[in-house]
């Protein structure tokens, strides 16, 4: 059996009896170097992740999960959670530590006519699309079905519902949590909620949410796809989707990018989703699709679950990813001009700029309300840079920087957690904005010690 090479924070190994006494109490599997499962565990899709956890604890329930904090603890383990293992950082994973795996806590059960949806946090979106879709029904989430459930919510949430139903956080009704003490508890509006408050948009911060109750809409088959054109139609495109949002509907969320097709030929274009009546979205959206000459108009009415999944094949597993995000004051000119300047000199096909427009409901938030504050930016622009040769990697993560750094001065310094590669400094007070000084408090009263500090991490105020 092995011994493992499970270290402390301060680099001694802990004792092998330890280690064991822990495997024989814990239900799922408990997996060290050498293990079976160990290396297909500490794989994600990020290529560019390659780390190798002391131990990975892939619970089977909460009670679990309960063991691995509190073994954790007293060991003085640094702790990684992973959930779907979605984030492009690679949060989920450590060297040397525990990494606490909720992967095996899919379960997703739907009550109809109260529109509720319970969770488990290991889910993935094709899992919770699965379950509501039956029930002509939808939770606002993301925007590629193999995102984990829980990263994305804790992060707040932004996806194709978005401008009618608002972020994830907006319809999240209360969270099953194990605290860095070890105790389960419930956080909503009448139970805990100032944790409540930090779970909704402030991360990993301050427990392991175990399972969520989400809100559902009415939604089953939307008028949705892709609407293509030439590279150099791109100015002309990205004002045209500027001065069209500004009067959609709310039932439309629209996202343009500057990408390339599979085949490797540049284009600009939309991707669209209108979750009213199809008739009326039809009406709507005549004059986004009469605009210019499209190679391609895919746009058609399909149920919701293949919405979801339209980009799935844009994040394809085992290829390198580094992602910059930022908001920016105005989709103006400007902005159009050095977006497509520096897709000029892109390094990689794969590679795409994304702007989503949000308004709606999300924007009528209070930045306060929840941990997330960025709720008066209307345009997001993610850089997620991605290629298949690590050797390249030092090139393509220079060129997405010079992107960024070249929209600073157009930004308004806010960025979406969710779509962030890099550590910088004071990076949490960033994220969080008006909200760190009330976050840090939260930190200070359910994570004293910073057990979870992989993430957008908030110090705990002393």
């Amino acid at each position: 059996m092995h011994a493992g090479m499970l270290k402390q924070r301060d680099g001694k190994l802990v004792e092998s009896a330890a280690v064991e006494t822990f495997r024989s109490e814990f239900k799922g599997q408990a997996l060290l170097p050498g293990d079976e499962g160990y290396d297909a565990a500490r794989t994600i899709w990020n290529a560019s992740i390659d780390r190798h956890p002391g131990l990975i604890a892939r619970c089977a329930s909460a009670s679990d999960v309960i063991r691995a904090v509190r073994f954790a603890r007293a060991n003085d383990l640094l702790v990684a959670v992973k959930s779907g293992g979605h984030n492009v950082a690679g949060r989920s994973l450590c060297d040397d530590g525990l990494v606490i795996d909720l992967s095996a806590m899919k379960r997703v059960s739907v009550d109809a006519e109260t529109r509720t949806v319970h969770v488990q946090a290991g889910a993935l979106l094709a899992d919770v699309d699965r379950e509501t879709h039956v029930h002509g029904l939808a939770v606002p989430a993301g925007v590629v079905s193999k995102t984990g459930i829980a990263g994305l919510t804790l992060g707040g949430g932004v996806g194709w519902l978005v401008r009618k139903y608002g972020m994830t956080i907006d319809n999240l009704l209360s969270c099953e949590v194990v605290t860095a003490n070890g105790e389960i508890i419930t956080a909503s509006a009448d139970s805990n909620p100032d944790l409540f408050w930090g779970l909704r948009g402030g991360g990993g911060n301050f427990g392991i949410v175990t399972s969520f109750v989400f809100r559902a809409h009415p939604v089953k088959t939307v008028l949705s796809g892709l609407l293509l054109y030439p590279r150099a139609d791109a100015r002309a495109v990205l004002r045209n989707f500027r001065e069209f949002m500004t009067t959609a509907p709310e039932e439309l969320t629209a996202y343009a990018g500057l990408l390339s097709t599979p085949d490797g030929v540049p284009v600009v274009g939309m991707i669209v989703c209108y979750c009213g009546d199809l008739a009326e979205g039809e009406r709507v959206l005549a004059p986004l699709r009469q605009f210019g000459t499209p190679v391609l108009d895919g746009i058609e009415p399909m149920p919701f679950p293949v919405m979801q999944s339209l980009i799935e094949q844009s994040f394809p597993d085992n290829s390198h990813n580094y992602w910059k995000s930022t908001f920016v004051k105005a989709f103006d000119d400007e902005v159009i001009d050095r977006l497509i300047d520096h897709m000029e000199r892109c390094t990689s096909p794969l590679t795409a700029v994304v702007i989503e427009y949000y308004g709606g409901a999300a924007t009528r938030v209070a930045p306060t309300e929840t941990a997330f504050p960025h709720r008066d930016p209307l345009y997001n622009v993610n850089i997620a840079s991605e290629w298949l040769d690590p050797a390249e990697s030092d090139e393509h993560i220079a060129w997405t920087r010079a992107m960024f750094d070249a929209l600073q001065s157009k930004s308004n310094g806010g960025y979406l957690p969710n779509f962030f590669s890099d550590e910088v400094p004071d990076q949490a007070k960033v994220a969080f904005g008006g909200n760190y000084a009330r976050l840090a408090e939260l930190k200070a009263k359910y994570d004293p010690t910073n057990l979870f500090s992989l993430n957008q991490n908030i110090k705990p105020t002393r």
